[in-house]
């Protein structure tokens, strides 16, 4: 029990399960190369850490067919990622950071500070549910707001749309994205999209901006009043 506690206090642990966590969202089970080009390490480290942490109970991995978090491993990336939010939405609200700059901050405060700060942090933020980035929080006991967003590059054209969530850890991207307008709650309409990943026109705030596919897709909005 005490290893298994020891390895949980570990960055680069922390970091995996967090990592592993985020690319389940996509497919039930994550590829170790998958993982290797998220955490921009070796595919063989990869390996190592992964029969460290089925030892620890924390993932299943099976040769070929990749990583998944046990209920154990799952807990402990949620709590991991309910800090990292946290952090940002203070780091924002109440020191004044821009958008862009929060999350390199809230990477290495996270692994630095005690279960007891992060409850007076969200106590402090009146407990919220979703980040600056528009992510959802974890609660304390694990769950997590579900919501039905789509980016701008599918969302229908000529209807009105709220921005819910700005899907970028790039601080360029970031910044791009809030010099054209785009920001949490701001109201958005897609006017015309041209084909083959090709820019898409928006009216944000009754203004006309034109972005990137690339950009618009890490836009996503939901219906106003939803």
């Amino acid at each position: 029990m005490a290893e298994k506690s020891n390895i949980t206090q570990s960055k680069s642990v922390q970091d995996f399960l967090k990592a592993v966590y985020s690319l389940q969202q996509q497919n039930p089970r994550v590829s170790t190369n998958a993982l290797a080009e998220g955490l921009d390490v070796q595919a063989p480290s990869i390996t190592d850490m992964a029969q460290r942490l089925v030892a620890a109970g924390l993932v299943d991995y099976e040769r070929y067919k990749g990583v998944r978090l046990t209920a154990p491993g799952e807990a402990l990336a949620l709590k991991i990622i309910r800090r990292h939010r946290l952090i940002e939405l203070y780091l924002m609200e109440e020191l004044g950071y821009a958008l862009q700059d929060v999350h390199e901050e809230a990477e290495n405060l996270e692994h630095a500070v005690s279960d007891r700060f992060i409850e007076a942090l969200a106590s402090k933020l009146g407990n919220p549910d979703l980040d600056p980035h528009g992510d959802p929080i974890p609660a304390a006991d694990g769950t997590i707001v579900s919501r039905d967003l789509y980016p701008l590059t599918e969302w229908p054209l000529g209807t009105p749309a709220s921005v819910s969530q700005i899907k970028s850890e790039s601080q360029e991207m970031l910044q791009h994205i809030l010099e054209r307008g785009f920001k949490l709650q701001t109201e958005v309409e897609v006017l015309a999209r041209d084909p083959f990943d090709g820019p898409v026109t928006t009216l944000v705030d009754g203004e006309q901006r034109v972005v990137g596919h690339q950009v618009a897709a890490c836009i996503l909005v939901e219906g106003r009043g939803e």
